[in-house]
C-alpha cells in the first residue's frame, strides 16, 4: 500500500461505479458457476477422496458466496502454504474493517479469486484443478470462424515475410501491419468471460469478425501505436543481429491467447523481436485469465483441430455451438501450420512462458520495482512490455480515481520513471471505471452518449468494452 498512488481507490460502496455492479451482480454468478463446475466433476468421478474433497470445496465456495451477498467482513485468507497469503492478510489488516460492499474494488476482486484458489490449494486431489477450464475451451470452440480466418491470414503472412527481399520492405507498410496485428490483439479481449458470461455462438462471431475490427478502429480513443512501433523499429536498426526481446503480460485464455500468439509469431517473423516472453498467471484468475495449462490446451486443439471443432466433448450443457460442418482440408492445414510454427518457435526458445506469483498479488503495479524487484529488473531488459486487458490496466494505474485527462506517464508512476522504468504499452478495451490519457472534454462527450452515464456520476461508457485505449511510455529512455 505504501507504494500505491495517494489517490482514493474505486470502492464497492460507490453506487455509481462498476465495482458496485460487480460485487452485487457479477461475482455471485461467477461463484455459482464455479460451484456447478466442481459439482459436475465430483459427479463424474468414483474416487472417494476426490468426491469428499470436492464437496468440501463446494461448501467453501458456497460460504464465500453467502458472505458476499450478506455483506460480511472479509476474513483473513487461510494459510495454504503459499507465501502470498501473508501479504494479502497484512494488507487486509492495514485496510481496516472491510466488508464486501465497502472495500477497495481491486483488493476485493483479487481477494475473491485468491480465496477460491486457497480452497483448492489445501486439497490433495484438486490442487491443479481449474474451475474455469471448461468455459475457456468452450468459448475458444465457439470462436471457430475467427480462428479459421486468422489462421489463413497468418499462414499467408508468414510465407510473405519469409520470401520478402530486403529491397521490398517498406517502413510505412510495416507500421500499418504492426498496427493491424496489435488491433487484432486488442479486440481479442472482447471475449473476457468474467464480463460476458452468456455469449451465444453468433454473438462471439460479431465480436471477433474482421468487419467488426474495422468498425472498432474508430473506438480507440487514445492511440500510441506509432510510438511503440518506432521503438521496436529503432531497436531493430541499431541492433539487427543482437537479442531483442518483447514481453506480453497476458490477460485472457482461449481466442485472446490465440491472437496473442499470432502477434508474438508475427513480431518474430517480421524481425521486430528475436524472442517473445509470455507471462501467464500461476493460478486460475478472473475466470478467463491464462494459466500455463491453457497453452497446452490451445496447442492440443490446433494439433487435432478436426476432432476439437467437431466434437461435443467438454462443452457446457445448453451452450449454443455450431459444429455440424467438419473443417475443410485447407482449414485443417492452416491450423496445423500454426501448431507447428509456434511449437518450433517454442522449441528454439524464441517463444517462452514465464509465470510469476506477483501477477496474482492484490496490489497495483506501482509496487513492481519493490515487491517484485527481480521481475521488474528482468522486464527492464525488454525492448517492449505489452500489458494486455482491463485488469492489467487497472493495476498499472492503481485503480484509483484519476481525472481522465491525467497523462498515462503520470498514472503508471515508477514504471515510467525516465531511465529507471520499463517500456510500457497497454492494450486495453475499457471494462472498468478508471481511464487516463484522454483529451480534454472527451470523457464528458462519451458520458453524454446514450448509455454513457450522463449526469449520473457514473462513467458507464467505460464499462462495456466498446471503447479502447492503446497507451505507451518509454521508461527506459532518458528524460
Amino acid at each position: 500500500m505504501e507504494y500505491d498512488p495517494k489517490i482514493a481507490p474505486y470502492k464497492t460502496s460507490d453506487k455509481t461505479s462498476f465495482a458496485s455492479v460487480s460485487v452485487r451482480d457479477r461475482w455471485p454468478v461467477i461463484l455459482t458457476q464455479a460451484i456447478d463446475d466442481v459439482h459436475r466433476t465430483v459427479g463424474a468421478t468414483e474416487d472417494e477422496q476426490t468426491q469428499k474433497e470436492g464437496k468440501a470445496i463446494i461448501e467453501a465456495i458456497a460460504a464465500l458466496k453467502y458472505e458476499m451477498q450478506h455483506d460480511r467482513k472479509l476474513a483473513p485468507l487461510p494459510d495454504d502454504g503459499h507465501p502470498d497469503v501473508k501479504g494479502y492478510n497484512k494488507e487486509l489488516q492495514d485496510l481496516g474493517d472491510l466488508s464486501w460492499f465497502n472495500a477497495p474494488w481491486l483488493y476485493a476482486e483479487c481477494y475473491l479469486y485468491r480465496r477460491v484458489a486457497a480452497a483448492f490449494a489445501m486439497s490433495t486431489k484438486w490442487k491443479n484443478y481449474d474451475i474455469f477450464s471448461r468455459q475457456k475451451l468452450s468459448t475458444f470452440k465457439s470462436s471457430r470462424p475467427a480462428v479459421i480466418e486468422l489462421a489463413a491470414r497468418y499462414r499467408s503472412l508468414m510465407g510473405q515475410l519469409e520470401n520478402q527481399k530486403p529491397a521490398e520492405k517498406s517502413t510505412d507498410a510495416e507500421q500499418i501491419l504492426f498496427a493491424e496485428m496489435c488491433e487484432i490483439c486488442l479486440w481479442g479481449n472482447a471475449t473476457d468471460l468474467s464480463l460476458l458470461t452468456n455469449l451465444s455462438y453468433e454473438d462471439i462471431q460479431k465480436l471477433q469478425g474482421s468487419a467488426a475490427r474495422k468498425e472498432a478502429e474508430a473506438n480507440i480513443i487514445s492511440n500510441d501505436l506509432p510510438a511503440a512501433f518506432a521503438t521496436l523499429k529503432k531497436a531493430q536498426e541499431q541492433n539487427p543481429k543482437g537479442e531483442r526481446r518483447v514481453d506480453i503480460i497476458l490477460d485472457n485464455a482461449g481466442f485472446e491467447l490465440f491472437v496473442d500468439l499470432i502477434l508474438a509469431g508475427y513480431l518474430i517473423a517480421a524481425g521486430l523481436a528475436t524472442s517473445v516472453v509470455l507471462h501467464p498467471k500461476s493460478i486460475p484468475w478472473f475466470v478467463s485469465d491464462v494459466i500455463p495449462a491453457d497453452f497446452a490446451a490451445l496447442l492440443n486443439a490446433l494439433a487435432d483441430s478436426q476432432a476439437f471443432y467437431t466434437s461435443s466433448a467438454g462443452e457446457d450443457s445448453g451452450k449454443k455451438t455450431d459444429n455440424s460442418e467438419p473443417l475443410s482440408e485447407e482449414e485443417v492445414g492452416n491450423l496445423t501450420f500454426l501448431f507447428e510454427n509456434w511449437a518450433t518457435m517454442h522449441g528454439e526458445a524464441q517463444l517462452s512462458i514465464r509465470p510469476n506469483r506477483f501477477w496474482t498479488n492484490a496490489g497495483s503495479y506501482w509496487r513492481l520495482p519493490t515487491v517484485g524487484k527481480d521481475l521488474f529488473e528482468d522486464l527492464r531488459e525488454s525492448e517492449l512490455v505489452i500489458f494486455k486487458g482491463d485488469l492489467n490496466y487497472r493495476k498499472l494505474v492503481g485503480d484509483v480515481e484519476w481525472p481522465a485527462t491525467t497523462p498515462f506517464k503520470e498514472a503508471i508512476g515508477p514504471l515510467a520513471k525516465a531511465g529507471e522504468g520499463i517500456r510500457t504499452l497497454a492494450l486495453r478495451t475499457c471494462k472498468a471505471d478508471v481511464v487516463v490519457g484522454l483529451a480534454d472534454g472527451l470523457d464528458e462527450k462519451l458520458k453524454a452518449k446514450e448509455g454513457g452515464g450522463g449526469d449520473s456520476g457514473a462513467r458507464k461508457w467505460a464499462w462495456s468494452g466498446k471503447w479502447a485505449v492503446v497507451q505507451y511510455v518509454d521508461g527506459r529512455g532518458s528524460a
